[in-house]
């Protein structure tokens, strides 16, 4: 009885130690916005499909004193890419596309994309290649051309190495991807990520064009001048945020995804689950399993220390991707406003960090990520 009782206090213990570690987390992210480095916060934890942190900081709109909100909604960016990836996946699975074949196999156009420095090309880029950034294209996009046309000017830029070279960070790879879903499905690419995999997950604030009943949730996106927060202009991708992409007709499968932290919880949890969420399956556990296993072999990948890149996903490789508390084999992606999430299933546990720019966002990111690894024991 001496024991069952000693255990009993222990595990307590522990749990009283969660506890408060999590509760230092929303102080901690105030910080940075009381100390002006960035605008605001939306962080949510989701350990074995239950919340277990879920906190708002700060303003969507600083200058007409608007708070943040947990429905918040923002542009996620690059989080937009394992969407992209997922549905290039869902094809596999319907037998329409073979990872390792030619880009050039459904897409024609590219059959005559030069080499590095105008050369001819040893052999054509592959699926698989663009969905782990080892081919890299000079980066363009417009927010007012269709995706196809778009392509079509892609497919015309030299390759800069020859794939598996090198590892470099392409956003016109990942948008040939969307195209492809287009080519393969006979939809908008946008269509078939809110009929495939937004609407039947109940993402039901996710979008890649606002629609008029959602556009006053949609955060401010700021910038770091002189030392003040300022609104972003429109030379920030996507344009000026408070314009909301007024016009665009390019839905840009690289980055062009807006979301809320509960609706990207969803599509992590499905991810965490191997495929599956509330009893209906997206992808299968092989697809999952191929998605985040490490593609890019010994090359230097990945926007942070210790990782590499799967399908579409970073994925944390050795020691210094744990040193920021990520167990090996977590998988994630951020977006270039400062956002990021992602799935560590060693811990079982869903992170999603939403901001919108600020010179603090960086920092504000690495300390939540940390806390949220701390805190699951």
């Amino acid at each position: 009885m001496l024991r069952t009782i000693f255990f009993f206090a222990f595990s307590m213990t522990l749990l009283a130690a969660d506890s408060d570690v999590l509760g230092r987390i929303k102080p901690r992210m105030q910080a940075h916005v009381d100390k002006g480095h960035i605008n605001g916060t939306v962080t949510l934890l989701v350990e074995a499909g239950k919340t277990a942190h879920f906190e708002v900081t700060g303003w969507a709109d600083k200058e007409n004193n608007k708070p943040m909100r947990k429905d918040s909604i923002f542009q996620i960016m690059s989080m937009t890419k394992p969407f992209t990836g997922t549905a290039i996946m869902m094809l596999v699975e319907e037998g329409k596309l073979n990872l390792n074949d030619p880009v050039e196999k459904y897409l024609p156009e590219f059959k005559n994309q030069p080499g590095p420095g105008g050369t001819a090309r040893t052999r054509p880029i592959t699926v698989r290649e663009v969905m782990c950034h080892s081919e890299k294209m000079e980066w363009y996009y417009s927010m007012k051309v269709t995706l196809a046309d778009a392509v079509k000017a892609y497919a015309s830029v030299p390759l800069a190495f020859e794939p598996f070279t090198r590892w470099n960070y392409s956003n016109m790879g990942i948008a040939t991807l969307g195209r492809i879903v287009e080519v393969l499905s006979g939809l908008k690419y946008e269509d078939f990520i809110a009929s495939r995999i937004l609407n039947p997950m109940g993402m039901k604030d996710s979008f890649f064009f606002p629609p008029a009943d959602k556009k006053n949730r949609i955060v401010v996106n700021y910038v770091t001048r002189e030392g003040k927060l300022t609104p972003a202009l429109h030379q920030s991708l996507g344009g000026d945020s408070r314009e909301l992409r007024a016009g665009a007709t390019y839905p840009a499968p690289e980055f062009g995804l807006f979301s809320t932290a509960e609706d990207l919880s969803r599509f992590y949890q499905m991810m965490l689950n191997g495929g599956e969420l509330q009893g209906n399956r997206y992808l299968s556990r092989a697809s999952v399993a191929t998605m985040t296993m490490v593609h890019t072999s010994t090359l230097q990948a990945g926007h942070n220390a210790g990782t590499a890149f799967g399908l579409t996903w970073e994925v944390v490789r050795d020691a210094p991707g744990a040193a920021m508390l990520w167990s090996p084999g977590s998988f994630g992606h951020g977006g270039a406003f400062g956002t990021h999430g992602w799935i560590d299933p060693s811990k079982k546990l869903v992170g999603v960090f939403l901001v919108q720019g600020g010179s603090g966002n960086a920092e504000a990111k690495a300390n939540f990520i940390a806390m949220a690894g701390a805190s699951i024991n």
